[in-house]
C-alpha cells in the first residue's frame, strides 16, 4: 500500500566513495556509502556518468532530478559498512547533532511517555527514572535552550551530545525496537 506522508531523506553526506566499485558486494561501478542528513538513513548509491563525489560532500536523494546520484541501491545497516565508513559516520552523526542543536534540545523539552511504565528520555543511555525526573521538573522550570543548559541543570546527566550519539548508534545496528531518531 502506497503511503503518502513517508518519512525519507532528500539529502545524504558522503561516507565512503569507491571509486572502482565495491567488489565484496559484486558492484562493479563506482559506489558511495552515505547516511541521510535527516534521519541517519545508511545507503549505497550509484552516481551518474563521468560524476566524481568528496567525503562529507552532500548529495541530493531526493525525489526531484539528482545534479549526481544515479540510483539508490539499497538501504543497509550499520554492520554492512566498509571499514573505511566507519569512522567518518561517526565524524558525519556527530557534526549533524551540533548543527542541529535546537532539534535535540527541543527533543528534551518536548518528549513524553511510550506507555505507562517507559518514557522517551530512557531511552538514551544511561538515563533512568530519577534523571527523567530531573529532566522533566527542569524544563516545567523553563525550557532548555542549548546542550549546555541541560547539562548545567540536570545533575548527573553527562555529555548530552554523546547520550544523542550513542543512541543513534544503537538504532542503526537495528536492535532497538523503538526508533526516536532514526528511520
Amino acid at each position: 500500500m502506497y503511503k503518502k506522508n513517508l518519512k525519507k531523506e532528500d539529502i545524504a553526506i558522503v561516507i565512503a566513495y569507491l571509486p572502482g566499485g565495491d567488489v565484496t558486494r559484486n558492484i562493479r561501478e563506482p559506489v558511495v556509502y552515505a547516511v541521510g542528513k535527516e534521519y541517519f538513513t545508511l545507503l549505497i548509491l550509484t552516481l551518474k556518468p563521468s560524476v566524481t563525489v568528496n567525503l562529507f560532500e552532500e548529495l541530493y536523494i531526493g525525489d526531484q532530478q539528482r545534479p549526481k546520484v544515479r540510483s539508490i541501491l539499497r538501504r543497509i545497516s550499520i554492520d554492512d559498512l566498509p571499514e573505511i565508513a566507519r569512522p567518518n559516520l561517526e565524524k558525519v552523526i556527530k557534526d549533524i547533532i551540533k548543527n542541529n542543536e535546537s532539534k535535540y534540545v527541543n527533543f528534551f523539552n518536548t518528549a513524553g511517555s511510550i506507555n505507562i511504565k517507559i518514557h522517551s528520555l530512557e531511552l538514551l543511555p544511561n538515563i533512568g527514572k530519577i534523571i527523567v525526573q530531573r529532566i522533566i521538573e527542569e524544563r516545567q522550570k523553563k525550557p532548555f535552550e542549548s546542550f549546555k543548559d541541560i547539562e548545567e541543570r540536570v545533575k548527573g546527566i553527562g555529555d548530552v551530545q554523546e547520550l544523542i550519539y550513542k543512541r543513534i548508534l544503537l538504532e542503526l545496528t537495528g536492535k532497538e525496537k523503538i526508533k526516536i531518531f532514526t528511520l
